[in-house]
């Protein structure tokens, strides 16, 4: 395989001064990275974090998000302002580990190779009530789960707290539709994986692969290890999906969530049945909550007009309270 350098971007979106220390970290862990990059930082309108920002880091290249509030607008204003071929995305409560953009670029050697995601690894908080969660359910706060490849392999799409796209395809697909994706606390997602299906679609001999060797720490805030969160999370998972559906079609929307409800989860509950007096009831009742949730939020919008559909999604929010870190700062 031939050699090839890339020049490289990476984009942290943030909207928030409550995660100031983990945006700090995660830039930080960019900048030390061993491969040489463009680091990018997003502000989804919040003119004090822009300040701060600006202020913490002259030497880099932070802008505004000129698009809708959210974060696929964040995403698409760190794009244009990018100069590489490359463009990766942090999430501002993750931290990179060593090697991780390293893994994320070596695979854009093959021209096939449109996009490349990493693994996420939670970071609970102290006390928080984590055993909630069987291994399978970690994508409900954004972590990699059990399921996916654990070795490099194709896959259908990335997973948006550790993901670089090659950007001029993406820019030529129109970016992330600011339509799908998380907007402040509403916990919708699919914007990745939308434009992962669309770039197949235009392109069906693009390649997308995961590479389980790029790691990111995903750091979780407390009110996420509740069964608040849970319930809403799989909800708007479910609103997600039917609008996904709706504009991609359902075979390519729902193809790998099909795989997990039918091969994934029965692994999860028999297992877990034989767990019961060791938590395994709690993680039982983690993925019926989850699945019945989804399930809900999915024929809600299902039934609904597209732009319904979209209002169900946002009307819902989760309510969280500040919290404050070991080091003074407060998180959502």
């Amino acid at each position: 395989m031939t050699s090839w350098n890339p020049a490289v971007s990476v984009v942290v979106c943030a909207y928030t001064q409550r995660r100031w220390g983990d945006l700090q970290d995660a830039v930080e862990s960019v900048r030390a990275q061993s491969v040489a990059a463009e680091v990018i930082v997003v502000i989804d309108h919040e003119p004090e974090l822009l300040r701060m920002s600006a202020e913490r880091w002259p030497d880099l290249t932070v802008i505004p998000n000129d698009g809708p509030q959210g974060l696929s607008g964040g995403r698409n204003t760190g794009m244009a302002a990018a100069s590489g071929d490359v463009v990766a995305f942090l999430d501002d409560d993750a931290t990179a580990e060593p090697g991780w953009l390293q893994r994320l670029v070596e695979p854009f050697v093959d021209p096939s190779v449109i996009a490349v995601g990493g693994t996420a690894v939670p970071v609970w908080p102290v006390g928080a009530k984590s055993a909630m969660y069987p291994p399978e359910l970690l994508w409900i706060v954004g972590c990699s789960h059990r399921g996916l490849p654990e070795e490099p392999a194709e896959v259908r799409n990335v997973i948006g707290c550790s993901m670089a796209f090659r950007l001029a395809p993406v820019l030529a697909a129109g970016g992330f539709d600011v339509d799908t994706g998380r907007v402040g606390t509403v916990p919708l997602g699919c914007e990745e994986t939308e434009l992962c299906i669309r770039l197949r679609q235009r392109d069906p001999s693009a390649r997308i692969l995961l590479d389980p060797r790029a790691v990111v720490l995903h750091r979780i805030s407390a009110d996420r290890a509740t069964w608040s969160y849970v319930r809403s999370r799989g909800y708007h998972e479910g609103i997600s999906k039917a609008i996904l559906g709706r504009k991609l079609g359902r075979g390519d929307a729902l193809s790998s969530e099909s795989a997990y409800a039918r091969k994934v989860l029965p692994v999860a509950l028999v297992r877990e049945a034989s767990q019961i007096g060791r938590g395994g009831a709690t993680r039982i009742a983690a993925i019926a909550l989850m699945t019945v949730s989804t399930v809900i939020g999915f024929a809600r919008a299902a039934r609904a007009t597209p732009k319904s559909a979209i209002a169900a999604g946002t009307a819902t929010t989760v309510v969280t309270r500040p919290t404050v870190d070991a080091r003074g700062e407060g998180t959502p």
